[in-house]
């Protein structure tokens, strides 16, 4: 059977849907974290695997998928306990980006986007922290969303933070996005909005653009036009007063803690042998103290109320979902690690203050698929999907005049 370009664990692994809903006839895949019954999940490392025990039930957000007719055909492929974002495994390899073959395919939910990009499935499960179903989505060219933080149950799905870690998803369309988040979320099929219920103001974040290299700047703001139309109100402001560095940071810092309050013991008991990257960040986080985390967390507290006051209930904030192309397969050094962190300085944003992030894949830049992305308000998240449904609609109409 095909793996397409590696994406998938098993795809051995099925189960069929439960009821008879709006996802009738749709095939997905999930991230090889997520529990099934009877399945031992791998989270991207051999000694996970082989001291792991098998799932006692399915993961909430597989029951509702299936409740509503989807059928699961597959597990796919992640980074080492998903504390990643390039999506190359030392153990399993790299799955294939079918829209960029030579460059990587965004992690920690690389199998997942994978197996949507190459039409495998209509859809599929992934996990996001710091941005690891947003880059991905963006580097393979496929829909994806990560949900206001612990709006889609995250029960039976293997943690890296918990108090960050989302249940998000990847799809072909926006259609099929906003279907599964209404299976996910609830509140019905979401099939229209009801009136007035798109955003008022648009907001471009100063800050997170200018991080972005040129050449996929100029190909995202050529839409700005026509997606500024959807609103009334348009303006250019920076978002974070702390600086995005600083936010950055302090994600990295409260994550860490929790990384390692979540493994630790599993570590150092194990001892298991982790990629580059890997080791190092896992190294690193043992090292952290409580004490280090009081200032990153009064930051996240800062953040969040900043964000929620800029954006109230009808403002959308719009930013480049990655800094560029995705880099290519097997590229290291420091080169790496400065691109690691920039990318976190822009996935933060929606990852430190717990808020909805879509990507949008509007544009390419040398053949290579490009990202846009609108963070929501805190529950914002059905009328978010609405809104990336409506205005991919628009963009492909004003295309074929």
């Amino acid at each position: 059977m095909d793996n397409h370009g590696g994406a998938f664990v098993s795809r051995a692994m099925m189960l069929g849907p439960f009821g008879d809903g709006w996802l009738k006839g749709m095939t997905f895949a999930v991230k090889d974290v997520f529990g099934i019954a009877g399945y031992v999940s791998g989270a991207g490392n051999p000694e996970w695997l082989r001291t792991g025990r098998a799932a006692t039930r399915h993961s909430e957000a597989i029951v509702r998928l299936l409740a509503q007719g989807a059928r699961l055909v597959g597990t796919t492929h992640t980074d080492e306990l998903m504390y990643s974002l390039n999506g190359e495994n030392a153990h399993y390899g790299t799955p294939v980006n079918p829209k960029a073959p030579g460059r990587i395919p965004g992690g920690s939910s690389s199998g997942s986007a994978v197996a949507v990009a190459s039409g495998a499935v209509d859809f599929a499960l992934g996990t996001d922290t710091g941005g690891s179903v947003r880059i991905p989505s963006a580097y393979c060219g496929v829909y994806g969303f990560r949900p206001t933080h612990g709006l889609v149950p995250a029960d039976g799905v293997i943690p890296l933070a918990p108090r960050f870690d989302t249940v998000g998803w990847m799809a072909r369309g926006p259609k099929e996005l906003r279907e599964v988040g209404a299976a996910l979320i609830g509140g019905g099929s979401g099939s229209g909005a009801p009136p007035g219920s798109g955003f008022g103001r648009l907001l471009w974040a100063s800050d997170v653009w200018a991080l972005v290299d040129e050449p996929c700047r100029e190909a995202l703001l050529r839409f700005a036009p026509a997606i500024e139309r959807t609103t009334s109100r348009s303006e250019w402001t920076d978002v974070a007063t702390d600086g995005l560095a600083a936010w950055s940071d302090a994600f990295r810092v409260l994550q860490g803690l929790e990384a390692w309050k979540q493994h630790g013991e599993w570590i150092e008991r194990s001892k298991p042998g982790f990629g580059d990257g890997i080791a190092q960040r896992f190294e690193w986080a043992s090292k952290l103290t409580a004490a280090d985390g009081e200032r990153p967390e009064r930051l996240r507290e800062s953040a969040s109320a900043a964000l929620e006051a800029l954006l109230g209930e009808d403002g959308l904030l719009v930013i480049p979902t990655a800094p560029g192309i995705a880099p290519l397969l097997r590229e290291s050094g420091e080169q790496v690690e400065i691109a690691r962190r920039i990318t976190l300085m822009m996935t933060c944003v929606a990852g430190l203050t717990g808020l909805p992030q879509a990507t949008l894949p509007l544009a390419e830049v040398d053949g290579c698929p490009v990202g846009l992305s609108v963070v929501g308000g805190r529950g914002q998240d059905l009328r978010v999907l609405e809104w990336v449904e409506r205005v991919t609609i628009d963009l492909s109409e004003r295309a074929g005049e």
